[in-house]
């Protein structure tokens, strides 16, 4: 049983509060339309998407489990920041006893941001993460991020 952490940082010319709001407090809403191969549904299955909410997102089948549920534990939307804890569905209780990321979106003095998403697994007794199941994490990560900035770009009054 140990903790394992990985993190990712995306630069994005999108500035922290846009992607802050469109990811974290609309990407219930946003991402099934942007990434449609592996997100079928999402919701808001308790709460109004402020701190102890709980945000559901299913998979498809290109996934290697059907849904996640995550209570949002943090959220300040002055400082583009929030606190995630997976409580169901993926790894846990099969390789996992529990995970948290950490998201905050900070800007850059071109009007950007730097998108930065840092998790924290830990597993069950005997249990390892290899790297290449930490890479694909931070792949996911990242494809998320860069889906929801195609959109802003695609969409800039959205």
């Amino acid at each position: 049983m140990g903790i394992t952490s990985f993190s990712v940082e995306i630069t994005t010319p999108i500035s922290a509060a846009k992607i802050f709001n469109a990811a974290i407090l609309d990407g219930h809403n946003l991402y099934p339309k942007l990434i449609p191969g592996i997100i079928s549904s999402a919701s808001i299955s308790e709460g109004d998407v402020g701190v102890g909410s709980i945000k559901q997102l299913n998979f498809t089948d290109a996934m290697p489990f059907a849904y996640v549920k995550e209570r949002i534990d943090v959220l300040d939307k002055e400082n583009f920041e929030c606190k995630l804890t997976l409580i169901e569905g993926a790894d846990i209780g099969k390789k996992l006893e529990w995970a948290t990321s950490h998201i905050k979106a900070e800007p850059t003095s071109d009007g950007g941001c730097i998108y930065k998403v840092s998790s924290e697994l830990k597993t069950l007794s005997g249990i390892e993460y290899s790297e290449e199941e930490l890479q694909m994490s931070k792949n996911a990560a990242a494809g998320m991020v860069k889906a929801m900035e195609a959109y802003l770009i695609a969409h800039p009054d959205a």
